[in-house]
């Protein structure tokens, strides 16, 4: 928003301004703020900061490997980190701990990259694992692998540009001359101002024969040499062809890849001894921790992390007969073990952010190394013809070495000397000096015949390297048999499995829950127990409220569903396995408060249910029979309310759940009574359905309740009416049961 000015001052328009009204309040629009201020970081940090460019490094990894190539830390001889890292402060102005930080990441120790940088000594932490962390940089000690040498050869030879570093006391490059293209062969990561990098790493050998024939033919499928990336820790790729395809095509997708366990069966124990990039050790212990107290994985019984000098390992102990391939589908589906890589193959090609395929990368890499071959070429050919050309004016000298050493011993001051050795042999200047330099006991036939026999094999090679130059086909068959050189020595075998006919284990929710009988029991002022068996048998004596009593008891599974129906003409869906299991000494669940009653709802009744088979048989006092299949309120959502769960037109007289037709005992308020069959009944598919008029009433006659007929009156055949609706039947006396209690 702009400010109130406080002085009447012109605009500022550039940085000289800005010093001199330092302090001053002036107006400017928030685009003018954000052109002039903030794009200028954003583009700082694309370009300068977080996105790899062509060789595949960013800028604080280019200054550290350079500054210790330069202290010499390609041999054999390791420094401590403290004093490479204080060597990187010249390069890059940065905090000892950021730049330190970037180093760990470069080191074979950390196993952050498939082919690391610096051969490293000491404690440099884990990538896998967020508690191990690395010591400090005064312990450590680093050096550079030995692959660092493709890096930086011919490094010297102008095959890359030279810039001032920050002070511009020192030099640095541009970009790493690589021999092989690294910017796919380790992972990447970036975050800039409004895009991010995140690249895979692929196997070295299959990267660079997928290089050798894209330069021999264009046109070769990358896909046949480069099957999938490869990760340091290994594991299991899971093959999607078309998610790979577009990867390849166009930079950007994912792929699914897993940790790698196996069960030994001799400790009853999975063993982890892999796991995807994107996670670490202690995220996937307190996901299992976490689904265990949850109660959706209870076959693990202890969880440790076994990790040694030997490298990566997670232990997870079973209980007795749990089934541990079950366990580790489980362990894949809901813990980190299994997760997507996210592909963003954002890369700086000349300043430019642009995102690519694989294919496109590796043809703007070999443009690249064609550019620095010929740089190198053209560097040894000008040193070539230099040293050409002073031997010529050498080879002139072998006709007359009597005549040099006259001429300058009669030459009285010196700075004739080279004058006059180009008037007596028709030099320039350049070989005249060269001769001069010459050591007195150096000018000898034999020293000068070895020498001048070198310009027969100069001429030579001066003529390849102008042929070369001349030829791009040339060229490109120097890289192919450089990446072949890089293959034979620092090839390594593929990490991770490729994993091509997969098929994933299908899961349900209740596949989570474990199974085991429990007794659930239903109070009339809406609490709930859910006791097992041996539990109950211990003590049978419930604890309830004054004035409660237990009116529905079940023996079921722990993995049956729950349907709670209330006043409201609304039903609460549940699980057994969302209670946690209790005694009969406790109180239990109060439903309307755990499951969110509405204000002045009450439970009326408890149906369990396993698969949601069966009917809802509804009784309203109107005499109307109402007979829903329960799978209608088996919803894909798994929505835990339901509104017009039964209707509303008439009052409830009762409601029965029948896991399959069966007989109904109904009684009206004139005393008859009624034996039904649920099977004369017409199911609805409407909840809310009246359903068919049953009972015929009179007056102000209602139909007073309805239960399942479990032989209360003798000669039942009696009271079945022939034909709907029946105005129901009076009880004889010879027929009623001692359990009648109408």
């Amino acid at each position: 928003m702009a400010k109130k000015r406080t002085e009447n001052k012109p605009r500022v328009e550039n940085t000289d301004a800005y010093i001199e009204n330092a302090g001053i309040i002036i107006d400017q629009k928030v685009t003018d703020t954000l052109l002039e201020n903030y794009m200028p970081y954003a583009m700082s940090v694309i370009v300068s900061r977080a996105i790899p460019e062509i060789d595949g490094f960013k800028p604080s990894h280019r200054k550290i490997l350079y500054t210790m190539y330069k202290m010499g830390l390609l041999g054999p001889n390791r420094v401590k980190s403290a004093n490479a890292v204080g060597e990187v402060m010249k390069l890059h102005p940065h905090g000892d701990m950021s730049i330190y930080e970037t180093m760990v990441r470069l080191s074979k120790g950390n196993e952050s990259l498939l082919h690391p940088f610096v051969d490293s000594k000491g404690n440099f932490g884990k990538s896998y694992s967020r508690d191990m962390a690395f010591a400090a940089s005064r312990y450590t000690e680093v050096k550079l692998t030995s692959l660092c040498e493709e890096l930086f050869r011919d490094i010297d030879k102008d095959t890359v540009d030279m810039v001032d570093n920050y002070d511009g006391t020192m030099k640095e490059p541009t970009l790493l001359p690589t021999t092989f293209p690294n910017i796919l062969v380790n992972s990447n990561v970036g975050i800039a101002v409004g895009m991010a990098s995140n690249i895979c790493s692929f196997n070295l050998e299959e990267l660079c024969n997928t290089t050798i024939e894209l330069i021999r033919d264009p046109d070769h499928n990358v896909m046949d040499t480069l099957p999938a990336p490869d990760f340091v820790l290994g594991g299991d790729l899971i093959y999607d062809a078309e998610e790979m395809k577009k990867i390849y095509d166009t930079g950007r997708g994912s792929f699914k890849i897993r940790g790698h366990m196996t069960f030994d069966r001799s400790s009853n124990c999975i063993e982890v001894t892999s796991i995807p990039p994107t996670t670490t050790i202690e995220a996937i212990i307190d996901k299992v921790v976490d689904l265990v107290k949850e109660g959706k994985i209870r076959e693990v019984s202890y969880i440790r992390d076994e990790t040694d000098l030997k490298g990566l390992k997670i232990a997870i102990d079973l209980k007795r007969g749990a089934d541990a391939q079950k366990v580790m589908a489980k362990l894949y589906r809901y813990t980190p073990m299994e997760d997507s890589f996210s592909c963003n193959f954002n890369v700086l090609i000349n300043a430019v952010p642009m995102v690519l395929g694989v294919r496109d990368i590796l043809f703007h890499w070999i443009d690249f190394r064609i550019n620095c071959v010929k740089r190198r070429v053209s560097f040894e050919l000008e040193k070539k013809k230099e040293k050409l050309h002073l031997l010529l004016g050498l080879e002139k000298i072998l006709l007359d070495i009597d005549k040099a050493v006259r001429i300058v011993r009669e030459t009285e001051e010196e700075s004739e000397v080279i004058p006059n050795l180009m008037i007596g042999f028709g030099i320039d200047e350049l070989q005249a000096d060269y001769v001069a330099e010459i050591k007195l006991r150096h000018l000898n036939r034999e020293f000068i015949i070895k020498r001048t026999s070198e310009i027969e094999d100069l001429k030579k090679d001066i003529e390849d390297m102008e042929e070369t130059l001349k030829k791009e086909s040339k060229i490109k068959l120097i890289i192919i048999n450089e990446l072949k050189s890089v293959i034979k020595k620092y090839s390594q075998k593929r990490r991770t499995n490729i994993i091509y006919d997969y098929h994933e284990e299908k899961f349900t929710e209740e596949d989570t829950i474990e199974a085991y009988p429990v007794n659930l029991f239903y109070t009339s002022e809406g609490y709930f127990k859910k006791i097992t068996p041996q539990s109950y048998r211990m003590s049978s004596e419930h604890k309830l409220k004054e004035g409660d009593k237990i009116i529905t008891e079940v023996l079921s599974n722990n993995r049956a569903n729950l349907l709670f129906f209330t006043d409201k003409f609304q039903v609460y869906k549940s699980a057994a396995s969302e209670f946690e299991d209790t005694k009969a000494s406790v109180l239990g669940d109060f439903l309307p408060a755990k499951l969110g009653f509405d204000e002045k709802e009450s439970p009326v009744s408890m149906v369990v249910s396993e698969k949601y088979e069966g009917y809802m048989i509804f009784a309203f006092e109107n005499g109307k029979i109402a007979k829903i299949p329960l799978s209608s309120y088996e919803t894909k959502t798994k929505r835990k309310k339901l509104l017009k769960a039964y209707s509303d037109k008439s009052p409830l007289a009762g409601m029965v759940y029948v896991p399959k037709d069966d007989n109904i005992l109904l009684e009206a308020s004139n005393g008859k009574i009624m034996i039904l069959d649920t099977a004369r009944i017409a199911e609805k598919n409407l909840r809310d359905s009246q359903g068919i008029q049953v009972f015929a009433l009179k007056g102000r006659q209602t139909l007073k309740s309805v239960r399942i007929f479990a032989d209360e009156v003798k000669n039942a055949h009696r009271y079945v009416p022939k034909n709907l609706p029946s105005s129901g039947f009076s009880v004889k006396e010879d027929d009623e049961a001692e359990q009648m209690t109408l």
